[in-house]
């Protein structure tokens, strides 16, 4: 009953919040708006960042990288600092006092360390990794991969072997595994990469402090099933989801990967460069899986050739390089879920819903993937701010979920939780009835008129993302999508012009804008240019580590751009 207790007190809580003050807000700012314990944080976090941005002022600093040659192997360094001690360089006038302390071309080996270091799997999918995993490496929406692993959940049909679910409950806090399933990959494991890929000792998975560990970490039902097995009976998205989660699970129970490890120090007087390098002695679980990370960079081993102290090296280039420091980045759908996470905000089956309802109403875009407020998430915001403080406020959104767990716990009356937030909840909701004024948001002009009326055409904000109305509405009901031109003629006509259009679910697509005098389509922007080889339509394809230019008929393609 104090399991029952806890989710009552959480569900009465985020009802008083929310259908409180979503009608205050449809009386005060606009109707569809809404509030809730966990949104209202999210929405604070990314305007936070935003403002972060604005105010950030960038400082100067400088690199030196190296290039050095021994032998016939070349490789890379970077400047130190002097007479044992790291220097940061800040300025143009820094980097010239350094390089004019260089004696010569010839560096010499002053020390070298080898280091074998041991780099141990990722723990089993949580509600919230998966979401940032997917998203890194899938590059689906926290809305897509609940969505694509309820169905792996819910059951696949398999053909003769009948209706199976593939993976397990998919909301969940917990890296938690049972002992069948481990007992099933050590049997997978030893017959298909033998016996020295087994995980030899049992690892202790931190717990996070409020993880209610209700369910398993999420996991292949059986690990018996590999991706390719059912490929056939998935669809793309089901086969790429399915196939994260298996070779995850699969990965977390192999053995470590090895890493030899070498850094050297290079001198030249008294100025110091550093090396270093990597090698895999051992891939353990990297032959099957590696986490991916939020600065996509990428894995693989730093070549050095073999150095000992004493040894001359030859610089081959010095070059400096001007940096400026970079504003902390804008929040993606990945990032957001990991901090809410990190703060103790919200639950694994929040995470999704909270996301896209901060963006259907229209309190934050999504920009190069990456969440930007509006104007009436600042508005909205600022209201919430001066009249529940409570509600934005990160601290106290975590204390709550940490009196939640104490009821969960059965060391505190779920009625006492309740009473002690709505006494001070209630007065506040009082004195905003009367005292939040009343707030009229115009709609931004486009510059262009209603063809059918002549008024301004105005943005509007639907359920697919903005849109242009007539401003004259209800008396005009004239709308059409916002139409971006990219500069290039249609390939099929040769008179109209590629426009880049939305999906109903807000997929990029480009076309001519004489439709439907010309049907012109294509997933891929065309660049405007003719393949010399065949002479067809060249076109950017988006790939993961970066954008190529190809032939949409030939073979013929360019060097990536990242």
């Amino acid at each position: 009953m104090d399991l029952v207790d806890a989710q009552q007190a959480r569900r009465i809580l985020d009802r008083l919040v929310g259908y409180n003050i979503s009608p205050l807000l449809w009386k005060k700012v606009k109707k569809g708006l809404s509030a809730g314990r966990v949104q209202s944080v999210a929405v604070r976090l990314i305007i936070d960042r935003e403002n972060e941005i604005k105010s950030f002022v960038p400082e100067e600093y400088w690199t030196i990288a190296g290039s050095f040659k021994k032998g016939k192997d070349t490789f890379q360094a970077s400047f130190y600092g002097v007479d044992g001690k790291k220097i940061q360089l800040k300025s143009e006038a820094d980097v010239k006092k350094i390089t004019g302390m260089l004696k010569s071309d010839k560096f010499q080996v002053s020390s070298v360390t080898h280091k074998e270091k041991k780099r141990n799997p990722a723990p089993p999918f949580t509600t919230s990794s998966l979401q940032q995993e997917a998203a890194r490496k899938l590059n689906f929406r926290a809305k897509k991969t609940m969505m694509v692993a309820q169905q792996l959940y819910e059951g696949i049909d398999l053909g003769k072997e009948g209706t199976v679910g593939l993976i397990t409950y998919m909301r969940t806090d917990s890296t938690r595994i049972s002992e069948v399933a481990k007992t099933e990959a050590n049997q997978y494991i030893r017959e298909k990469f033998g016996e020295n890929y087994l995980r030899q000792e049992e690892r202790k998975e931190k717990k996070q402090a409020n993880a209610q560990d209700a369910h398993e970490g999420i996991r292949p039902t059986s690990i018996f099933r590999d991706p390719g097995s059912v490929k056939s009976f998935l669809s793309r998205d089901q086969y790429k989801l399915y196939k994260l989660i298996w070779e995850r699970f699969m990965a977390s129970q192999m053995a470590p990967a090895i890493l030899d490890t070498m850094s050297a120090t290079l001198a030249n007087g008294t100025v110091l460069f550093r090396a270093s390098g990597s090698k895999i002695q051992f891939p353990g679980f990297m032959k099957v899986y590696v986490e991916g990370s939020d600065d996509q960079q990428e894995e693989g081993e730093r070549y050095l050739p073999h150095l000992e102290e004493g040894d001359v090296v030859q610089s081959e280039s010095i070059e400096p390089k001007q940096h400026f420091t970079q504003p902390p980045p804008r929040y993606t759908e990945a990032r957001l879920v990991k901090t809410l996470e990190e703060l103790g905000i919200g639950r694994p089956s929040t995470y999704a819903p909270t996301l896209d309802t901060i963006q259907k109403r229209g309190y934050v875009a999504l920009e190069n993937k990456r969440f930007v407020p509006t104007e009436l998430g600042e508005i909205v915001l600022e209201l919430i701010r001066e009249f529940f403080p409570e509600i934005i406020d990160v601290e106290f959104t975590a204390d709550m979920e940490k009196d939640l767990d104490e009821i969960e716990e059965g060391k505190v009356p779920w009625v006492q939780i309740i009473d002690a937030f709505y006494q001070n909840f209630e007065a506040r909701l009082k004195k905003a009835e009367t005292e939040m004024e009343k707030i009229e948001i115009k709609d931004e002009e486009t510059g262009e008129m209603c063809e059918l009326c002549g008024s301004p055409m105005v943005y509007k904000m639907g359920r697919y993302g903005k849109f242009m109305a007539c401003s004259n509405f209800p008396d005009c009901r004239n709308t059409k999508p916002i139409v971006k031109k990219i500069g290039v003629t249609c390939p099929k006509c040769g008179k109209g012009e590629i426009i880049e259009r939305k999906t109903k679910k807000n997929r990029i697509f480009y076309g001519c804008d004489r439709y439907p005098e010309c049907d012109f389509v294509s997933w891929d922007k065309p660049v405007g240019r003719k393949c010399p080889k065949c002479g067809d339509m060249l076109v950017e394809k988006k790939l993961k580590k970066g954008t190529q230019i190809q032939c949409v008929h030939c073979d013929y393609k360019e060097q990536s751009v990242k």
